[in-house]
């Protein structure tokens, strides 16, 4: 009997341990499972099509669009030589150039890649201006923002429930890459192989393939002065080890800048980076307009919206970050947000279509001197 009360005493005084145990085994047991549907979730090319073209919708909006079909025929066909020789050329790829004078480049998933008006005015040739959408085509064909996503927010992102109704998922997963792209929160891997292909296609089809290092080079010191998360690679490796790495890698081999071809086509100046008017507190619109524009731009942005496919035609803007930057603006140096990461833009948000066959693109590349 005496035996029996002290294995009933053992057991009580054990069982609260064994509780504690058992549930921090289920937790990381749940832990794994859904790291490992993470790992194991494929996104299609259609679903990566779609989040992209959400993705930039909300991007121009951010920005506006330049309403200029010359300069976009221009760059859509420098865009288009280089994105036929990627292993994804059958994309449905886009350039569209931004209405900011904000210095900065997003690309997002699918084919979509952006430039801001600001930046082709700091780009003093055509070989730096392929080099930028060298780096912005990298992190398409490599899958860097949904890979980054799949990185960063592997117990944030997901349940089984979320799981299990992919729609859903799929509408969290596009927020986030809006925020991914407009923050640009790639690792340093993936910075590193952007450049790495952006060297490897501007040698490919005849430009100076040391040009991303030139445009480094001026940018860092336009910058010098400014908070660290200063728009265009922001967020990438340190500038000085960026830039003899591209050095290195291009090595000494001769190419073409098409500085004369640039000029004819592209008028843009850069704007002083202390002269940018960025979004003030209080401002309505995501891109710092007036409360009628702003609802202007959400009426036109509704529009494009995808209607069908897998739930973004019912997904609204993420305007979390836009709303955060318009009420910090003014003390941007203390979060490290500089003028060209809070620009102002245009409020336009169309896209201005330009059509472009291989034929151009052929004739294109061969005034590449």
């Amino acid at each position: 009997m005496k035996k029996l009360v002290l294995g009933v005493v053992f057991l009580a005084l054990c069982s609260p341990v064994y509780a504690q145990f058992g549930g921090m085994l289920d937790k990381a047991q749940q832990a794994k499972k859904a790291k490992d549907s993470l790992d194991s979730l494929n996104i299609t090319e259609e679903e990566e099509i779609k989040l992209g073209a959400d993705v930039s919708l909300k991007v121009r909006t951010r920005f506006g669009v330049v309403q200029d079909a010359a300069v976009h025929q221009y760059v859509t066909l420098l865009g288009m030589a280089i994105a036929e020789q990627t292993e994804r050329p059958k994309l449905p790829w886009q350039f569209i150039v931004l209405d900011t004078d904000g210095v900065n480049a997003f690309a997002s998933p699918g084919g979509f890649v952006h430039i801001t008006r600001g930046a082709l005015g700091l780009i003093k040739n055509e070989a730096e201006l392929a080099a930028v959408l060298g780096h912005e085509i990298g992190h398409v064909a490599h899958k860097h923002t949904v890979d980054a996503i799949r990185k960063a927010n592997a117990q944030k992102l997901l349940s089984e429930a979320t799981l299990a109704n992919r729609g859903p998922f799929l509408d969290r997963l596009a927020n986030l890459a809006y925020d991914m792209v407009l923050e640009g929160k790639f690792d340093r891997g993936d910075e590193l192989d952007a450049d790495k292909y952006s060297v490897s296609m501007t040698q490919k089809i005849g430009y100076s393939s040391g040009t991303l290092s030139d445009f480094l080079t001026r940018l860092a010191e336009r910058n010098k002065d400014q908070p660290e998360r200063n728009g265009l690679f922001a967020s990438h490796p340190e500038t000085k080890e960026r830039i003899e790495k591209i050095r290195q890698m291009a090595g000494s081999k001769a190419g073409a800048t098409a500085q004369a071809r640039y000029a004819k086509n592209i008028k843009y100046e850069a704007a002083a980076v202390t002269t940018i008017a960025v979004v003030t507190e209080g401002s309505a619109g995501l891109t710092g307009s007036s409360k009628d524009s702003g609802k202007k731009d959400d009426k036109d942005a509704k529009k494009e919206e995808p209607k069908k496919g897998f739930g973004l035609g019912s997904l609204r803007r993420s305007t979390g970050s836009e709303q955060q930057t318009a009420q910090v603006s003014a003390s941007g140096g203390s979060r490290g947000v500089g003028p060209d990461r809070a620009a102002k833009g245009g409020d336009n948000p169309a896209v201005v279509k330009v059509t472009v066959g291989a034929a151009e693109v052929a004739a294109f590349k061969k005034g590449i001197a």
